[in-house]
């Protein structure tokens, strides 16, 4: 049996209630392999990017969820994926020094029934060190109707999801 634990993003990024078809949810699972997600979200119908699938920096601009992984010394990773096959892999050192971006990312998306899934594996390799502390994300819709979702709430004037202090442990993934 191998380490889970489900996170449940159903609070806006300040700590209110998401709406009810609002809530995504992200299953981990720790393996020998790695971390492996997978992300359950309601597709929003928000337009997708104008380029091709794959990688793509400013992903966060799009409706996407978001894991973010915290380790020793605020090295954290963080990992973005986009209902439309595009996703976002960053290695960061310290509060948003991104010392390695564009990484490549081996998911499968799949899409139905107002929903949208994907899974993939974060490779050891990519992680931060332990010890280990998550956040996840979601985000959706367009101009003055944005929504900023959060597992663990980011208080502050603006959603900032790169406030490392608001970042929760997983008892459950890493003991």
């Amino acid at each position: 049996m191998h380490p889970t634990a489900t996170l449940a993003i159903a609070s806006t990024w300040e700590g209110g209630p998401a709406a009810p078809g609002e809530l995504a949810t992200l299953v981990l699972v720790a393996r020998d392999d790695g971390l492996h997600l997978s992300f359950d979200a309601p597709l929003h119908d928000d337009p997708p990017p104008a380029a091709p699938p794959g990688a793509l920096w400013g992903l966060w601009e799009h409706e996407v969820v978001e894991l973010f992984v915290l380790g020793a010394g605020d090295r954290y990773t963080e990992i973005e994926l986009g209902p439309h096959g595009h996703h976002l892999l960053l290695r960061l050192d310290g509060r948003r020094n991104v010392v390695e971006r564009l990484l490549p990312v081996e998911a499968r998306w799949s899409r139905g029934e107002g929903r949208w899934r994907v899974e993939c594996v974060l490779p050891e390799a990519v992680l931060p060190p332990r010890p280990r502390r998550f956040n996840a994300y979601a985000i959706h819709g367009i101009g003055a109707a944005r929504r900023y979702l959060a597992w663990s709430p980011v208080p502050g004037d603006q959603p900032d999801f790169h406030r490392l202090e608001c970042f929760r442990e997983v008892p459950e993934i890493d003991p």
